[in-house]
C-alpha cells in the first residue's frame, strides 16, 4: 500500500445537465453517467497539477479498469449537480475512486454512485507503472 492516507480526501466538481446528456426519456442516459464522472475525475486532476497537459508532457496519466456504478435517482435536464471524488486507496499499482452525484436540492442521498479501479499508465511503454510522486500529489497523498 502506498504509504499515508489521502491529504485531500474529497473533491466536488458542480455543473448543470445540459442536452449532451439526456435520451428520449428525458433523464440522464446511463452511459453519460460515465462521462459526468469523468469530467469531475478531470477536473479533479487539473486543479491539482496533472490534466490533460501534464499526461501529454510526462506520457504518463490515469486509466480506468473496472467500475462499478449504481443509478439510485433520476436527473434530469437543467438538474445542477455536484460530483464528490473520494480516493478510497492506492496499493502498489492499483487504486480505488468513489465517486458520488448529488443533486443541489436533495443533497442528503445520492443520485448515483460509481467506484473505479484506476492504474497510472505509461503511454510510451503502454503498460501499468507504479504511481510517480507528482501524480500522488495531485491525487492527495
Amino acid at each position: 500500500m502506498i504509504s499515508g492516507a489521502p491529504k485531500n480526501p474529497q473533491f466536488r466538481f458542480r455543473l448543470q445537465i445540459t442536452e449532451k446528456s439526456v435520451d428520449s426519456f428525458g433523464h440522464v442516459n446511463n452511459a453519460s453517467y460515465l462521462s459526468l464522472f469523468e469530467e469531475a475525475r478531470w477536473a479533479f486532476g487539473t486543479q491539482n497539477g496533472y490534466g490533460f497537459k501534464e499526461v501529454q508532457e510526462h506520457q504518463k496519466g490515469p486509466i480506468v479498469l473496472e467500475v462499478t456504478i449504481k443509478f439510485l435517482k433520476e436527473l434530469k435536464l437543467g438538474d445542477w449537480i455536484t460530483i464528490r471524488s473520494e480516493i478510497l486507496d492506492y496499493e502498489g499499482k492499483i487504486g480505488h475512486i468513489k465517486q458520488e452525484i448529488f443533486r443541489d436540492l436533495d443533497d442528503a442521498h445520492p443520485a448515483s454512485t460509481a467506484v473505479f479501479v484506476f492504474g497510472f499508465f505509461d503511454l510510451r511503454l503502454r503498460k501499468l507503472i507504479l504511481p510517480t510522486p507528482e501524480w500522488l500529489k495531485a491525487i492527495g497523498y
